[in-house]
């Protein structure tokens, strides 16, 4: 869902209740732009087969997880951990062969990386929409003027538009995501360029699914200035450590560093990330694995009369033809397995959903509980 605009009109729920002290000093203090927000919603999966946050579905294997339990019992949680991640920037830097003369900022996540960029530059944000709909919330968060600038009808850029954008707005920052999330494709790398060229602010490229993709903007941190590309080991297969990390130019991680906040990676998670990058070679392999499902399912969507969009991400967006997407969602739900419903999201995303590929047998039942496939018949 998109963060709602702050209008100025009454959408806040504290303003409906019954006016407590509280409530009313809460009134008081947090800002309006806050108030106006959405909390981002996450649905409970429970028991469902649970293919909504394009989470990579395999876990380590037995007897990798046994030595990473060794590794995490050395680890000393009565100490702060290491604030600079010394020893885990110098993992990223050998096993993603990132340039020495770059620098490394790591988060919380992606997310908190995105929230660093924009609190140290201030606004205003300008992306292509449909997009990862935490660059506009957090814009929210900063208070920050936030352009959405719509895909063309292919879910490409429009570069005229964009291009138009920058004169106009002059923003701060350019969120890239390479590839799009929610509509799985990568963009033109030629108009991206153009638009590099064209900012006058920073230029983020946003690679979470690089791992699923096999195609990076990394070499164009050397080319231009403006350029920082932005990294989760989230879809890889660690979404339950919270790593995230941005490369750029010494300059601008330097900025960053100071709105970073003190040992936001912690100690487990840094070791954690160390020993998963010795393996590599297993969670790659779990991508060649799903990127096979990706294709199988693609198909099928296809053959049960789905409109089916390119994606070169761990997750397919498709559109409904014969039914509404709220009556496929819910009979997904009948069927015990959670995807994600886009159809209000934006206009361009009219009756679609989407679903991350998951194991075989989770992506079989799936397929069983969609309406209009063979095995649901």
């Amino acid at each position: 869902m998109r963060a709602p605009r702050n209008t100025g009109e009454v959408t806040d729920p504290v303003k409906r209740s019954s006016g407590s002290d509280t409530e009313r000093l809460v009134l008081e203090v947090v800002r309006p732009a806050i108030r106006a927000l959405s909390a981002y919603p996450v649905t409970p999966a429970h028991d469902r087969v649970k293919l909504d946050a394009m989470e990579n579905p395999y876990s380590l294997p037995p007897a990798l997880r046994e030595e990473w339990l060794d590794v995490l019992r050395n680890a000393e949680l009565n100490r702060y951990p290491d604030a600079r991640a010394a020893d885990l920037k110098e993992k990223l830097h050998t096993v993603f062969g990132i340039s020495r003369d770059a620098s490394i900022l790591l988060g919380n996540g992606s997310d908190e990386i995105i929230q660093i960029i924009q609190t140290a530059t201030g606004g205003p944000v300008l992306t292509p929409v449909p997009t990862f709909v935490m660059y506009e919330t957090i814009a929210g968060f900063a208070d920050a003027e936030f352009v959405g600038i719509p895909l063309d009808t292919g879910f490409g850029l429009d570069a005229d538009a964009m291009l138009s954008a920058i004169r106009r707005h002059r923003p701060a920052v350019v969120f890239i995501a390479y590839p799009n999330n929610p509509t799985g494709n990568l963009f033109d790398e030629k108009v991206i360029r153009r638009i590099i060229d064209a900012a006058n602010g920073l230029v983020v490229i946003d690679e979470a699914y690089h791992a699923f993709a096999k195609q990076s903007l990394m070499h164009c941190l050397e080319q231009y200035p403006n350029v920082v590309v932005m990294r989760t080991l989230s879809k890889l297969g660690l979404a339950g450590l919270r790593l995230g990390f941005a490369v750029g130019h010494p300059a601008w991680i330097g900025q960053f560093e100071k709105v970073r906040l003190p040992y936001n990676v912690g100690v487990l998670t840094q070791k954690s990330v160390e020993f998963a990058l010795e393996h590599l070679d297993v969670f790659m392999r779990q991508t060649e694995e799903i990127k096979a499902e990706r294709r199988r399912v693609h198909e099928s969507l296809n053959e049960a009369g789905y409109d089916c969009f390119r994606s070169d991400a761990n997750f397919i967006l498709f559109r409904c033809r014969d039914h509404s997407a709220g009556e496929v969602f819910q009979s997904l739900l009948n069927g015990e397995v959670l995807i994600k419903n886009l159809s209000d999201a934006h206009p361009a995303l009219a009756e679609c959903l989407r679903v991350t590929i998951g194991t075989p047998s989770e992506n079989d039942r799936f397929l069983a509980a969609i309406p209009g496939s063979a095995s649901s018949r």
